[in-house]
């Protein structure tokens, strides 16, 4: 059981590598090609593994997820050989962590439930939009505004408002948001790091079936978790173009909630007296009245 573990976690481990390696262009980290065709993206693993100071025995078994505990100063060597950033580093490290350990006990299934005086923050941060959502991003609580902004998202089920569902499978996200490109490639970053960091949380099978739905259903998802990126957060700035308000550019802001699963907070806001706070009100002022809900289920895909 617990070599079926440390395996399994080597494994992401391992497909992180390769990601970025197959990702590295020789040309990147300074290395001169010949002019022969190459049948390997990127980096060789030879190549990795040299510029790295590793044996490639040793660099193929930590790809292949037969090594699972790399030291500290093997991960900086192929965290500078490939030039990854400081998030990409932080998960690397992360991912070797996991696959030094083994966790026997799988925990119970996180509550669901939102507590009463988050709903309460909710409501008193009207009429800047807000909710609260869950690691994989299920939408548990919202405020009026916090539904509406995502326009055509009340219409879904409560268990099937997710915020990657909506932008990957909603006709209407593609419109709404002006740079959905940047957009997806944030989001698909966000549950790869979630994903890959903990495989074993009370909710990770539900993010398995999210992250599953998605490949079934988006080539876009496909393609973008395929590159393995863990980095490119949203940027503060969204600019919405919405059905009901106009158009309206939001500051936003999203904070991990203490004493919760896992659950974050999300708000957005606009200066005072601006075209951009006066559509927020608008929207506030027609959105439906959030209905009252305690738990809301998981989805299914």
């Amino acid at each position: 059981m617990a070599s079926q573990s440390a395996h399994s976690e080597g494994a992401e481990l391992g497909r992180f590598l390769r990601a970025r390696r197959t990702q590295t262009s020789p040309e990147h980290v300074g290395l001169t090609i010949g002019t022969g065709i190459r049948r390997t993206p990127g980096l060789r693993r030879e190549e990795l593994a040299t510029l790295a100071g590793i044996s490639i025995d040793y660099y193929v078994r930590l790809e292949r997820g037969k090594e699972t505990r790399p030291s500290p100063a093997v991960l900086d060597s192929l965290a500078r050989a490939l030039h990854m950033d400081d998030q990409e580093r932080q998960h690397l490290r992360e991912l070797a962590a996991r696959a030094a350990r083994y966790a026997p006990e799988p925990p119970p299934a996180p509550s669901r439930t939102v507590r009463p005086h988050l709903k309460l923050l909710l409501e008193s941060l009207r009429p800047n939009p807000a909710y609260v959502i869950s690691r994989s991003m299920d939408m548990l609580a919202w405020n009026p505004g916090g539904l509406a902004l995502y326009a055509g998202l009340e219409d879904w089920p409560a268990k099937h408002r997710n915020l990657a569902r909506y932008l990957f499978l909603h006709p209407a996200a593609r419109d709404l948001f002006p740079d959905w490109d940047r957009q997806i490639t944030a989001c698909v970053a966000r549950l790869r790091a979630v994903a890959g960091t903990a495989p074993d949380a009370p909710d990770a099978p539900d993010l398995t079936n999210l992250v599953g739905e998605l490949l079934l259903k988006s080539p876009d998802f496909a393609r973008l978790w395929e590159r393995y990126e863990v980095t490119g957060r949203k940027p503060a700035q969204k600019t919405f173009h919405h059905p009901r308000v106009g158009t309206l550019t939001l500051t936003s802001q999203s904070m991990q909630l203490e004493g919760t699963p896992g659950q974050r907070i999300g708000a957005y806001t606009a200066e005072p007296g601006t075209p951009d706070h006066d559509a927020m009100l608008l929207l506030d002022m027609t959105a439906p009245a959030a209905a009252p809900h305690q738990e809301v289920p998981f989805a299914s895909p």
